[in-house]
């Protein structure tokens, strides 16, 4: 099969049961690409491998915009204002990455944002 990913070298499935307590779980499917050849890791060793990867996204960026935007706290259903409320969320963490080592912690960048307008603006527009 040809597919327009050059560096794809191994498609994965994951296959898992998920339920909760009280009901048994249901099949679910995932499909995973690299760029490694499926010898380099061993089965377990692509467990941890995707493991790690979707902690690391669960770290770097849901709870950055859970806590600093209250994204969990939405309470639109419509898709259009929840999908342009997730890309104001990455555009902003985009942003304010290039600051944060000036600051201990996102909290401290927003604090200084609200203490001094004139800085924030200048943050927005360093974008630009």
């Amino acid at each position: 099969m040809a597919i327009d990913w050059p560096y794809a070298r191994t498609l994965l499935c994951v296959e898992s049961l998920r339920g909760t307590k009280t009901t048994s779980g249901r099949p679910e499917r995932r499909y995973y690409l690299s760029s490694l050849e499926l010898q380099e890791r061993t089965p377990p060793a692509w467990g941890q491998l995707i493991r790690n990867h979707w902690a690391g996204v669960e770290i770097r960026n849901h709870w950055r915009k859970d806590a600093c935007w209250g994204e969990d706290r939405t309470r639109s259903r419509n898709p259009n204002v929840v999908g342009v409320l997730a890309l104001l969320r990455n555009a902003l963490l985009a942003l304010v990455a290039d600051h944060l080592d000036d600051y201990k912690s996102m909290p401290a960048l927003f604090e200084a944002c609200q203490a001094s307008p004139a800085f924030a603006l200048r943050l927005i527009r360093s974008a630009l």
